[in-house]
């Protein structure tokens, strides 16, 4: 169902991808960055960021978010070059990091661990806070987060099958468990005084942990504040006005798009809807969504990441807060996990992936055109 005008609400996508060669190799995306606004390298050398503006409608973002990256891909192949939309390279040594006195400070901070952070590749969805509701809206979004399910599209960790979810399972499961409060979904909160508060809390934890590891405090506090130090997956974002979702994987654009206009028309509707938490099994009706108690929604996400759409509690879940399951295709679920992978067998598997990105991309452009 689509908002009317008046009373849309702005979105905006950053989505991840690994950039290979023509056989399939990881490589630099060097010479992609200046073909469109809103590209980017990562902090890893073979990912590159493709980000949109804020949009007010769903047609909006897709037109943008497919016209970008259907520019990276006219220079890819110029270069031959591809995209690739898994969440993890499926097998990789160690992925060097570009220089970066952030990057340096997190690696000394979360230390060996942090080799699991290279090796991800996600999609951050934003939605446009609206006053007085913003608490409604983060905690709508941290019950929803079992939905990273939909966009699962890597079950590989260096060539051996992890989860139906790796890169959800190798950021809240293993970089992060030293500091545990910093990747992982936090619970509900009461009002924005506590979110602030738990933002300065986590701070301290990190800048501790920083100067134990012996970071002088002032590199860390030139390098981050109490927002850009964290990495749980649903957060208040006050220096962009938003809330934003950071829990699904990189994955096919239309299905990123199809997920964020869910997430989008859940969350515009909150004005003119009742939001209480109670139970253990959540619902989502016109004028009423319930949203499970913690512990159960944690339930559901460890499902979502462990066996993804193969879990009949998260696919029924997913349908009584208002998801289409059947529309979604994770590639995790297509991908034969069953055996050792070659590195003939994990290069012919992101070839596969970089060319249905770019026929996804040319199937939206030929709609577009009609």
């Amino acid at each position: 169902m689509s908002l009317p005008e008046t009373e849309a609400i702005r979105r905006s996508i950053e989505v991840e991808y690994w950039v290979i060669d023509g056989r399939g190799r990881l490589a630099e995306p060097t010479e992609l960055v200046d073909v469109s606004e809103g590209v980017e390298r990562e902090f890893v050398e073979p990912l590159l960021e493709i980000k949109t503006t804020p949009c007010a409608t769903t047609a909006e973002l897709r037109e943008e978010l497919f016209d970008r990256i259907g520019r990276v891909l006219d220079r890819a192949a110029e270069l031959d070059r591809g995209l690739v939309p898994l969440a993890t390279p499926v097998n990789a040594d160690e992925i060097p990091d570009l220089p970066s006195e952030r990057t340096r400070i997190q690696d000394t901070v979360v230390g060996e661990d942090f080799e699991y952070v290279r090796h991800c590749a996600g999609t951050h969805i934003h939605v446009e806070q609206l006053p007085g509701q913003e608490i409604d809206q983060l905690n709508t979004l941290i019950a929803l987060d079992p939905a990273l399910a939909l966009a699962n599209s890597s079950p590989f960790f260096q060539g051996r099958h992890l989860a139906a979810g790796a890169r959800s399972k190798l950021y809240r499961w293993l970089a992060y468990d030293g500091l545990p409060h910093q990747g992982r979904l936090w619970p509900y909160v009461d009002d924005i005084s506590e979110w602030d508060r738990r933002l300065e809390r986590r701070y301290e934890e990190f800048t501790e942990a920083a100067t134990a590891a012996g970071i002088d405090r002032r590199a860390v506090e030139a390098q981050f504040d109490p927002e850009s130090a964290i990495w749980t997956p649903v957060q208040l974002r006050s220096a962009f006005g938003t809330v934003e979702w950071r829990s699904p994987d990189t994955a096919l654009p239309s299905q990123v798009i199809q997920l964020a206009d869910t997430i989008a028309d859940t969350v515009a509707r909150l004005d003119d809807t009742t939001v209480r938490i109670e139970g253990k099994t959540g619902m989502r009706t016109e004028d009423t969504i319930v949203l499970p108690e913690f512990d159960a929604v944690i339930k559901y996400v460890n499902a979502a990441i462990r066996d993804g759409l193969h879990s009949d509690a998260v696919c029924s879940y997913l349908d009584r807060m208002g998801f289409d399951i059947l529309a979604y295709e994770p590639a995790t679920h297509e991908i034969d996990s069953s055996g050792t992978l070659s590195d003939a067998d994990v290069r012919n598997l992101r070839l596969e992936h970089a060319q249905r990105l770019e026929r996804d991309v040319k199937r939206a452009q030929s709609v577009a055109s009609d």
